[in-house]
């Protein structure tokens, strides 16, 4: 018997009044993986991870979360990271470390000793015993993230863990969530930074405007995108345009002949085009292959760009 998701959503739909925040959303994320939840900002991923908690009722729809229809009923197996941090600023990292731990049922010492032992891996060993309002706000916001993992849960959800941090940190935390779904963890985050989610997940969902417009891993997401060449040469847009797998041709006039933007079309290859072009012995001086990131089939999916040509099906 397949294992239970460790978070099922089906047909969520959240309304206030007569808008609809999120609307008919549905996704299911795996024991163990790490999950980005991306979007604009607006688009409904904090009000999705509030329900997801329990602290919001969804209008209609169904939740499971750890097996329960209500993450109130396991919330001492979730730790939760908001946007806006909240620790006592008088406070040390230790005693926050220990009075967050005691709410989710870990003894003070224990929590603590855990906490010296995350920070102190993070190179924050030197303040442990710094009052928070005194650090760095990247700092304070790995100390936020080490508060949440005191009790070892079961489902870590992080809402824009990355915000506001240097590249330094940035670098830390996903050391950190990776570390997380090593030992058994569930990391679900949400963002609208698209490296982090690039380099660490194994399952994105985009959210637009309340609705969920992708649902699978990166290499999936870009693969709905259109590779690019950018060639140089004594070219005619026409030529390239009849070349097997070309979408779209933009043309700039150089000292010496033309320089083209090629878009291909979805599942083409630069390769097979590029080898097309060498054939037919067309003059290119000069070409580069640009494979689509996230970002760009972020933009796409969401329809927050509209000079990317259109993706059947998207």
């Amino acid at each position: 018997m397949a294992e239970a998701p460790a978070l099922e959503l089906t047909e969520v739909t959240r309304r206030f009044g007569d808008r609809a925040v999120v609307d008919g959303l549905g996704f299911r994320v795996e024991r163990g993986a790490v999950f980005g939840f991306l979007g604009p900002n607006g688009a409904g991923k904090t009000t999705t991870l509030r329900m997801i908690l329990g602290l919001v009722a969804p209008t209609s729809g169904r939740l499971d979360v750890l097996g329960a229809a209500d993450g109130r009923r396991v919330r001492d197996r979730i730790g939760f990271l908001p946007e806006e941090r909240g620790l006592h600023p008088r406070m040390t990292p230790l005693q926050a470390a220990g009075f967050l731990g005691s709410l989710k049922g870990v003894p003070a010492q224990a929590a603590r000793r855990k906490a010296r032992t995350l920070l102190e891996g993070l190179g924050l060993g030197a303040s442990l015993n710094t009052q928070i309002r005194r650090l760095s706000k990247g700092m304070a916001q790995q100390v936020a993230l080490v508060c949440t993992l005191v009790h070892d849960p079961d489902l870590l959800i992080l809402d824009e863990p990355f915000s506001g941090l240097d590249p330094m940190h940035q670098q830390g935390l996903e050391t950190l969530i990776r570390e997380r779904a090593a030992a058994g963890a569930t990391v679900v985050f949400s963002t609208h930074v698209m490296s982090h989610a690039e380099r660490l997940c194994d399952q994105v969902v985009l959210l637009a405007r309340g609705r969920k417009v992708f649902d699978g891993t990166v290499q999936q997401a870009r693969s709905r995108v259109p590779g690019r060449l950018i060639l140089e040469g004594d070219l005619t847009p026409e030529v390239i345009a009849a070349l097997p797998g070309v979408a779209e041709v933009a043309a700039s006039d150089l000292p010496e002949g033309r320089r083209l933007e090629v878009w291909l079309s979805p599942g083409v290859e630069a390769h097979q085009t590029l080898s097309a072009a060498f054939r037919a012995g067309l003059p290119i001086r000069r070409f580069e292959s640009r494979e689509p990131g996230l970002h760009e089939a972020f933009l796409l999916l969401t329809g927050t760009r509209a000079d990317l040509p259109e993706v059947a099906g998207a």
